[in-house]
């Protein structure tokens, strides 16, 4: 027997789902709370000394916790091709954007400190806060548009074309879940906030913290009722081979209202996925109020974890569902890599991702503890 058939291919399939889908989470919840630090920075630090403390205590880990999107980047690029090919084709304008955000955050961190110019440090601050902000909010309202399918659709020779606009991806419900994707992020940064800093700065977090973690959940639950009542799901309506080749024409399927419930509906334990998203961010807002910053940021995190993995339990097998030829749509099935290059990643995954989480923890155990304020009044021990 070849070595990877000992593997099944529809095996590998699941298993590069559920990787794609912890590699999601995982930059959610790492350079999450990088996120929602940089869009609280103006509101919650008031002075320059105040602002240098907020911006040393994401300065140091950010690059680490940004490889976590630059890896689920190269995941969906080896592993679902058709998935990069039109996500990153359609969703063009809305990528540059993120793009430009993200690249003002390491210019904002160099540059803020070269001059002592308030007015120079004031705009570099607003840089971080759109650095934030930004991002935030177009990966939430992209998640809304994929929840609703993406105006795509394919060629006999598999050619993709894109119909959709980039103002077309502004809709109300993705807008919606855009606003989701701010408070829960800000949540996170809030605990983050309070874990990493003292005083002033800490009890600004903390009430920006519990304000966006009941924001959170409310506007969570809002688009889940939406979803329900509203958004039009996706069925496949003809029987498909689970392990057969990448061809995303060989099956049927059709816009069903509810869809998107059918996989709670076929396994109940799959509840505590919403579940979690749910309760994640309320339990943060109450750990923030009774000041327990460690168990507000688990908290905060699980509650990623629930609403990012309730997208894809709720979409399996979709992956991109196509609004303009819904048989066109890209499922776990139909649009992978080869078995064996499938088997090659995993292996690979397999030697290097223990290398990175021991990396990640071991960084995380030598910064733990606050922000020292006098370390920067005194010009030492702190990089910007």
């Amino acid at each position: 027997m070849i070595l990877h058939e000992l593997i099944s291919y529809d095996v590998l399939r699941v298993i590069w789902w559920l990787l794609l889908g912890v590699l999601l989470i995982g930059f959610a919840v790492t350079d999450g709370f990088d996120l929602g630090t940089g869009a609280l920075l103006p509101f919650v630090a008031r002075t320059d000394l105040e602002r240098r403390v907020v911006i040393n205590t994401i300065g140091p880990v950010w690059e680490g916790n940004q490889v976590w999107l630059i890896m689920g980047g190269g995941a969906i690029f080896a592993a679902w091709p058709q998935l990069y090919a039109v996500s990153f084709s359609g969703f063009y304008l809305a990528m540059f954007a993120i793009l430009v955000a993200l690249i003002l955050r390491p210019v904002a961190f160099k540059f803020r400190s070269k001059r002592e110019d308030p007015a120079w440090r004031s705009r570099w601050d607003w840089a971080l806060f759109v650095g934030g902000f930004v991002p935030a909010l177009i990966f939430g309202v992209a998640m809304g548009n994929v929840l609703q399918g993406v105006p795509f659709r394919l060629a006999d020779d598999m050619q993709i074309f894109y119909d959709g606009t980039f103002f077309g991806l502004l809709n109300p419900y993705a807008l919606l879940a855009g606003l989701v994707s701010v408070a829960m992020l800000v949540t996170h940064g809030a605990a983050w906030l309070q874990l990493k800093t003292a005083d002033a700065v800490a009890e600004r977090a903390r009430r920006f913290g519990i304000m966006a973690g009941v924001f959170t959940t409310v506007l969570y639950a809002a688009a889940g009722v939406l979803l329900a009542t509203l958004v039009a799901g996706y069925a496949i309506t003809g029987v498909v081979d689970v392990s057969g080749p990448s061809n995303t024409l060989l099956k049927s399927a059709a816009v069903q209202g509810g869809a998107w419930f059918a996989n709670y509906g076929a396994q109940p334990l799959l509840w505590l996925v919403p579940a979690l998203g749910l309760a994640g961010p309320v339990l943060a807002a109450l750990c923030l109020a009774a000041r327990r910053p460690l168990a507000a940021l688990l908290a905060s995190g699980v509650g990623i974890a629930g609403i990012v993995a309730s997208v894809g339990v709720s979409m399996f097998p979709f992956i991109l569902p196509s609004s303009a030829n819904p048989s066109a749509s890209l499922t776990v099935w139909d649009s992978s890599s080869s078995h064996l290059t499938l088997f090659i990643m995993l292996v690979s995954t397999l030697i290097f991702m223990p290398i990175i989480l021991a990396y990640t923890s071991w960084v995380f155990s030598v910064l733990r503890g606050k922000v020292d304020a006098d370390a920067i009044r005194g010009g030492k021990g702190h990089s910007y």
